[in-house]
């Protein structure tokens, strides 16, 4: 298979792809989306210096899996679903949530969220997930797109001269290692499978 700028990503390669039937497919994939990034921000697994949640995990393959498109169109529902005050951000509690939630020290990761979901989907479509080389190298700039923002914006709450890489970057680098590893084992076999039914 050719790898260009213009390869589909894992959602266009299955099911519908024209008409009623796509959109019903499209629809699904949306609220499938939502659901695994709301359980993915409240999956916790113990680590070292902190848990390892997977709401990032969530976010990067879904943009990768969905593409530009697909992959906005579900980030924002999740967004969306959060601003209403449902329980689906991964510190968020049924007391905390919605726009209160969402402006406090993880608005900077939100924003990087969408970020993250472009970028991953733009890789995809040239390829880079069918390689683990790339695909590692995705989720590296995925990751960064999303703590940029994150931490420049805990930077401007609380002030520079705390310590916010202490606070929002450096405790999750080992979880994000071991996402990133995963995903790039787990998309590139994905595709051969995919290969094979093909063939």
């Amino acid at each position: 298979m050719a790898i260009t700028a213009n390869n589909p990503v894992l959602a266009e390669v299955f099911g519908a792809t024209t008409g009623a039937a796509l959109r019903l497919k499209q629809a699904a994939l949306v609220a499938g989306g939502v659901a695994m990034l709301a359980i993915g921000a409240k999956i916790s697994v113990p680590m070292s210096p902190v848990p390892m949640t997977m709401g990032t995990f969530a976010v990067l393959t879904i943009g990768a899996a969905y593409g530009t498109r697909l992959g906005l169109v579900t980030i924002i529902a999740y967004m969306l679903v959060g601003m209403l005050g449902f329980d689906v951000f991964a510190e968020s509690t049924a007391d905390l949530n919605g726009l209160t939630y969402m402006m406090g020290s993880t608005g900077g990761y939100l924003v990087g969220f969408v970020l993250a979901t472009l970028a991953l989907g733009a890789l995809a479509a040239k390829g880079w997930d069918r390689s683990p080389v790339k695909m590692a190298g995705a989720m590296l700039i995925g990751n960064a797109l999303i703590y940029i923002p994150g931490v420049l914006w805990l930077g401007a709450l609380y002030g520079f001269d705390k310590p916010i890489l202490a606070w929002g970057l450096t405790p999750f680098l080992l979880g994000d290692a071991v996402k990133l590893a995963l995903a790039a084992v787990l998309f590139p076999a994905v595709w051969k499978l995919v290969g094979r039914a093909r063939g």
